[in-house]
């Protein structure tokens, strides 16, 4: 194992909606913490979209349970939960594992059937990672274009090589 498979993802989706519940279900999930920024809507998006709306119904009626753990703030959180009802932690300092556990908790999860979805490698997958869970990157909706992120994108860019050679090698 080189060191690069802490972040190397176990799953990559173009877009949240492509890991349905029916796959998750086949994967053993009962649980599912999820980011919001850029992995179920754009940061300019303050409430979700009829896309995520119909993916949560499915996940209920897959009675997958599900969680937002966010390194955005309490405002973006809330506005954005305003009308679900869901645990949720804003300011999570991914990739440490404190509210990931917390949302496992809540969720009555463990190590096995818990997996976590988020679009950045070195927040998500490595807090995923970090709690022993599966990970699930996605691409970013619309991503910033500011310096820091083009960097991380970068520093992305061979871990994500990495999992289509592991994948290749099945």
């Amino acid at each position: 194992k080189g060191r690069n498979v802490k972040f190397v993802p176990e799953y990559i989706f173009e877009h949240f909606y492509d890991a349905s519940a029916e796959f998750l279900t086949s994967i053993g999930v009962r649980g599912i913490v999820l980011d919001i920024d850029n992995t179920l809507e754009p940061y300019e998006n303050s409430k979700p979209g009829e896309m995520v709306l119909r993916w949560f119904d499915e996940l209920k009626d897959a009675n997958i349970a599900f969680s937002i753990v966010s390194n955005n703030n309490r405002k973006r959180v809330e506005t954005f939960l305003d009308e679900i009802c869901v645990p949720y932690y804003y300011k999570a300092k991914k990739p440490f594992k404190k509210n990931v556990r917390n949302a496992m908790n809540k969720m009555n999860t463990n190590e096995e059937n818990t997996i976590l979805m988020g679009d950045q490698i070195f927040t998500d997958i490595w807090a995923a990672h970090n709690c022993k869970i599966r990970g699930i990157l996605v691409f970013p909706i619309k991503d910033k274009r500011d310096v820091f992120t083009r960097l991380k994108r970068l520093l992305e860019k061979p871990i994500i090589k990495k999992y289509y050679k592991l994948k290749d090698k099945g």
